[in-house]
């Protein structure tokens, strides 16, 4: 079974969308959009580039914590992920995201 997206509305008005494995466990969260249409956009450039190993930086915070960030083509960020303890718990980040990021399964609780 493969993960899904869900998009929600933050206080602020815009939206944004989180990955999820299907244990509902948070893979990747996408930057910030003014309409619930730029966040499905935003959805279908994760599922084209997702699979694609050059479309991730390898990262760490300011705390030396491994990270990832997902990019598209054009080199606009269209996610973070979570703070690791390890950067072979990022690389498994990158391997969840790279198999469960094409899925076409969008929850909306905007």
């Amino acid at each position: 079974m493969a993960g899904y997206y869900v998009i929600k509305k933050g206080s602020s008005g815009m939206f944004h969308f989180v990955l999820k494995a299907d244990n509902h466990e948070v893979i990747l969260t996408s930057e910030t959009y003014v309409s619930k249409q730029g966040a499905h956009t935003g959805i279908a450039s994760c599922q084209v580039n997702s699979p694609y190993d050059s479309q991730y930086d390898k990262r760490n915070s300011t705390s030396s914590q491994p990270y990832f960030v997902l990019k598209a083509k054009n080199g606009e960020i269209i996610g973070t992920s979570q703070m690791y303890s390890s950067t072979s718990a990022r690389d498994n980040g990158i391997a969840s995201c790279k198999f469960n990021g094409p899925t076409t399964k969008i929850v909306d609780e905007s």
